[in-house]
């Protein structure tokens, strides 16, 4: 929900970003392309497959995600249920491709998830299961973990039920094409529910005392001869949607821990000299945080397309650190919420991109059918807490670089150029009597960079930018003038 993702909606077009983008590969080691045997395993696993006996072809399933969207994990069909709702979730069945103990097992959990950079995507599965038939591809029968959710009045949850099924999706929406059809206000009985229940869960969450973080996405773009990057805030659609899979992940760890037996995603509530800071900054940023208002509240009053209030919003992300996976072993409740969303919470709804998925919807749909977890499985989730922060630090890593790479490309023609920027952290002298540069995000573009000079967080002032190097990724600025 925090992770900063650039975008490139097109093939980079530039052979030097190109040639710049190749090598974090190399310098990461991201993962290889898969060996004939792995590839051979999916072809054997793919032609094995068995499709369950349950029946759910007949629910008229969609999906929506980004546009060209091909590793569709989640499916989804609402319904009004006397005076609450019925969501209809389905998710991907991928452990009926990848067998426990198996080749596929083995490759997996070496890789951990998806890496998405800006130029292409590397598959945790290979591509005939990530983006063929594991996929929720549209008029094809895709075995899936069928959801049923009720929910009250109020999107408040209440019964789950869980089986496996074979399903097949009707159509595949991307958000903004959705969003528009939603606005225009012609009638369409599946948006209108999904912003109707996505809203009443966003208030359960407020009530919770939990709060969505939607942090805008960034994107380049040709400009004239070069390159800019644009940040397109997420549409009202895709937070309704996230809901979705957080009340999803929310049932998931509602069953586990019901059974003693699992793993959550986990995250420590931030300390109260943290938060004062946080309270002081909004002070100092323009937009106090109201007493009155909750966390979760006031953040979701926040209007991203306020360069200060982004400002807000980022520092606000960065007040929940600590997000870890933990083995379900008889700790207190209270030791295993996920604090931004305020609940216990599960991953499991994207699993053709995330290792840990696969063993939560496994785990989830033996418990509620009774039946016994296999010793093999048992073991897994001891090992998925160090297989998942291994993956992550990873992706993270190569993630962070390709910001700065991009950041760097994009600004390197306009060295000697002076902007409006706000004041993230003011630079500090460290015990080696060295100077750390201080933080910075450029007031009109999504770019953040180092600075030199004095100047207080939340303050604007004029820069000059001093470098721009793609190779290195690093930008760096000089204050000019304060403008505040």
């Amino acid at each position: 929900m925090t992770e900063r993702r650039i975008r490139s909606p097109r093939p980079v077009p530039a052979n030097s970003l190109a040639q710049l983008l190749l090598g974090l590969e190399a310098e990461f080691e991201v993962p290889a392309p898969f060996d004939e045997q792995t590839l051979e395993a999916a072809e054997q696993a793919v032609a094995q497959l068995q499709l369950p006996g349950q029946d759910a072809t007949g629910i008229p399933f969609f999906t929506i995600d980004p546009p060209g969207a091909t590793d569709l994990d989640q499916a989804m069909f609402l319904e009004r249920h006397g005076d609450g709702y019925t969501v209809h979730y389905a998710i991907a069945d991928v452990p009926a491709f990848v067998a426990l103990g198996g080749q596929l097992d083995a490759v997996t959990r070496q890789r951990g998830q998806t890496y998405y950079l800006p130029h292409r995507k590397i598959t945790l599965h290979p591509p005939l299961i990530s983006e063929d038939q594991g996929s929720l591809l549209p008029g094809k029968e895709r075995p899936a973990f069928h959801w049923k959710i009720s929910l009250d009045a109020d999107g408040a949850l209440g019964k789950v039920e869980l089986n496996r099924a074979r399903i097949r999706s009707r159509a595949q929406l991307d958000y903004a094409s959705a969003q528009a059809r939603l606005d225009s206000g012609e009638p369409d009985e599946q948006l209108e529910l999904l912003a109707e229940i996505g809203a009443a869960r966003l208030r359960q969450e407020q009530l919770r005392g939990g709060a969505s973080l939607n942090l805008p996405d960034q994107e380049i773009e040709e400009a004239g001869e070069g390159y800019k990057l644009v940040s397109r805030a997420p549409l009202p659609l895709e937070g309704h949607n996230a809901q979705i899979s957080l009340l999803t992940g929310i049932a998931a760890a509602r069953i586990m821990l019901k059974a003693g037996v699992g793993i959550l995603r986990t995250m420590p509530a931030p300390d109260d000299a943290d938060q004062r800071e946080f309270r002081t900054q909004t002070q100092l940023l323009g937009t106090p945080w109201d007493e009155s208002l909750s966390y979760g509240q006031y953040l979701h009053a926040l209007d991203v397309s306020d360069p200060k209030q982004l400002v807000i919003m980022h520092r606000a992300a960065a007040l929940f650190r600590g997000a870890d996976y933990q083995v379900i072993n008889g700790q207190p409740e209270e030791e295993l919420i996920q604090a931004a969303l305020a609940s216990p919470y599960a991953h499991t709804t994207a699993p053709l991109r995330r290792l840990v998925d696969r063993f939560v919807l496994l785990t989830c749909n033996l418990l509620s059918t009774g039946q016994p977890l296999p010793a093999q499985l048992s073991s897994a989730l001891e090992d998925l807490p160090g297989l998942m922060r291994s993956s992550s630090i990873a992706a993270n890593r190569v993630n962070n670089a390709a910001i700065d790479l991009l950041e760097a490309y994009v600004l390197k023609t306009r060295v000697g150029e002076e902007f409006q920027a706000i004041v993230l952290k003011s630079a500090e002298q460290k015990e080696d009597g060295k100077i750390r540069p201080g933080v910075l995000q450029l007031a009109d573009e999504p770019i953040t960079g180092s600075f030199t000079g004095s100047a207080q967080p939340g303050t604007l002032v004029r820069v000059k930018l001093v470098q721009a190097d793609p190779e290195v990724r690093k930008i760096s600025f000089e204050i000019v003038a304060s403008d505040s």
